[in-house]
């Protein structure tokens, strides 16, 4: 092995030389490689002192539109005008103030005939909708709004079928069982479907629609844990909602004895009872209960029935759908002499 050489330290220390990455205490930069940057950056802030700094966008709101070509200009220079802003293009469809949107053609025009309902707006896809509204009925109406079929799909959703027609209307006046029993009074085959906590709007407005057919004074269901009062609920009653009283309670046994009070039977639709409703021949007036599909009628309503009555079913399937069992019963209770 070859000897090490000695340890010079005059020659590894300065010698006349600097070191690769050592910085000169007068200029402060690496020696042996002059220091463009700084004076770039240097002379860059000399440039720009007291002027905005480049590169640096305005905000967002702050910034001016994009111009657009108008083809309506009558000079030969063509006219550049400022777009609108997306709220003047694009007008706001959503219901507020406590109000929805209904829509198809028997729920919008029997909205119109009913001068308790108050309506905001109205749409329409073509002028058809407009004549044959004006044509059924006389009170002062909204000015009719002729729009694209896609805001009525975003208005009705898509998976409605709007018919090319909605109205934005307010909640009914509220009907309380003092009401009833008072318009019962002079009807001694009064009938009134109950509803206990059925949540389907579908459901719901399809057993309005079979009360209104079968000449049921009302529908009573909670106020919790049932359907609201919705455009959905309105096209499946198909109109029904605008002519049959949608009563609300908070507690549906006090409402029970309050129309026991006021002459009513009340029997309660369940797949144990005794006697089928067409046995039971019942005659005057008669709330007909109806529980949640599954669930069926809950112990204190069964309690405050005063008999459970069933409808004879033979098939596989031995149970119905609410709105099913409500319309065969409404028209047994009307078929029973």
């Amino acid at each position: 092995m070859p000897p090490r050489k000695p340890f010079r330290p005059d020659k590894n220390r300065s010698g006349g030389r600097t070191q690769h990455g050592s910085r000169s205490s007068e200029t402060g930069t690496e020696s042996g490689r002059p220091d463009h940057r700084r004076d770039n950056r240097s002379q860059e802030k000399k440039k720009t002192w007291g002027k905005e700094r480049p590169g640096v966008r305005p905000p967002r709101d702050e910034r001016p539109a994009p111009a657009r070509y108008s083809s309506e200009s009558t000079d030969s220079k063509p006219r550049f005008e400022r777009p609108q802003s997306r709220a003047e293009a694009q007008p706001e469809y959503k219901a507020s103030g406590g109000s929805y949107w209904i829509y198809g053609n028997h729920a919008v025009m029997a909205a119109i005939d009913n001068p308790k309902r108050r309506i905001r707006r109205l749409l329409q896809a073509t002028a058809e909708s407009e004549k044959a509204a004006r044509g059924g009925s006389d009170r002062t109406l909204p000015r009719w709004e002729t729009v694209d079929r896609a805001i009525l799909d975003r208005v009705a959703g898509r998976e409605s079928v709007h018919q090319g027609i909605a109205a934005q209307v307010d909640p009914l006046p509220e009907t309380d069982v003092e009401d009833i029993a008072a318009m019962a009074a002079e009807r001694p085959e009064a009938k009134i479907v109950i509803l206990d906590q059925v949540t389907d709007p579908h459901n719901v407005g399809a057993i309005l629609r079979s009360a209104a057919a079968f000449g049921a004074l009302a529908v009573v269901l909670t106020e919790r844990n049932a359907a609201p009062e919705s455009g959905v609920l309105a096209k499946a009653a198909s109109g029904a909602l605008e002519v049959v009283p949608l009563v609300r309670v908070t507690n549906l046994a006090r409402a029970m004895e309050q129309l026991k009070a006021a002459g009513f039977w009340c029997a309660g639709l369940a797949a144990e009872g005794e006697r089928s409703l067409a046995e039971s021949r019942l005659s005057g007036r008669v709330a007909l209960c109806l529980g949640a599909e599954g669930a069926g009628l809950r112990r204190l309503t069964r309690t405050h029935c005063d008999l459970l009555v069933r409808l004879p079913t033979s098939g596989p399937i031995d149970h119905l759908n609410v709105s099913n069992a409500a319309a065969v019963a409404l028209y047994e209770l009307n078929r029973i002499p």
